[in-house]
């Protein structure tokens, strides 16, 4: 396993993003939705997905550009990222395959779909950070993916495939364990710290961490219209429902 640099403050990152997470599941319906609904609706899960293959397809993007600003001032950190960029370059193509499985057949109706506008919103925010301050902010939202993905998508899989069966999520369950077994979110983490050596900078990945929130909870909103009132269960968060999401999930140890 490799050791993580500056545990202390990535214990504090850490708390910080489990409470963001019960935040999302009280705050957007379609978090809950998604899961726990006793029946999930396809065509909303659909959408979902077509949106996780356009992020991914934009990251791509934005990550090229770090990498090019890491290549001038810390060749280190640009064959860590690159490496990294590497290994997740292709994952849309794990999604896909649920598409097909689904009953989606034609990969240009993904990709000639328009984004979400908080998904945009998402990419100018990286571009102003990548112009402003460098990678740093780029970086804050992979290890913020990399984390809360890796607390609540496992659940979300388990509950998503009861509705519309293993095949729905068979590449989303490659993705996360693949995510898991080669430990992503340290290795996020360590070339985040490169660029944190201060208060004053642990303080912006703070900072950077509560944007993301608002922009996934924005999201979800804006995955919710899509259903035009198709999706009548959205669920009551109950406490349970909330200890249940992040139940069992421990900080990553120190070293």
């Amino acid at each position: 396993m490799t050791k993580t640099i500056n545990p202390e403050f990535r214990t504090k990152v850490d708390r910080l993003l489990d409470e963001l997470i019960v935040k999302t599941y009280e705050n957007a319906p379609i978090a809950r939705y998604l899961l726990s609904s006793s029946q999930v609706d396809k065509e909303l899960f659909i959408r979902h997905t077509f949106e996780t293959i356009l992020r991914i397809r934009l990251a791509r993007i934005a990550d090229s550009k770090a990498i090019n600003l890491f290549t001038k001032s810390d060749p280190v950190a640009a064959q860590k990222w690159a490496k990294y960029m590497e290994e997740e370059m292709l994952h849309d193509r794990l999604f896909l395959k649920d598409l097909h499985n689904m009953g989606v057949e034609d990969e240009a109706s993904v990709y000639e779909t328009e984004p979400f506008l908080a998904t945009k919103l998402l990419q100018g925010y990286l571009y102003y950070t990548l112009d402003t301050e460098g990678p740093r902010g780029l970086i804050c939202k992979s290890y913020f993916v990399e984390y809360t993905t890796r607390k609540t998508q496992m659940q979300w899989n388990d509950n998503i495939q009861k509705s519309l069966g293993e095949k729905a999520v068979k590449g989303a369950v490659a993705h996360a364990n693949y995510d898991v077994d080669e430990d992503h979110s340290t290795d996020v983490w360590n070339v985040l710290m490169s660029m944190v050596s201060s208060p004053e900078e642990e303080a912006r990945v703070l900072y950077h961490l509560n944007v993301y929130y608002g922009l996934f909870c924005a999201y979800f909103t804006e995955l919710a219209s899509t259903t035009r009132g198709k999706v009548a269960e959205l669920g009551e968060v109950t406490k349970d429902t909330v200890a249940a999401a992040v139940q069992g999930v421990t900080t990553p140890p120190a070293a």
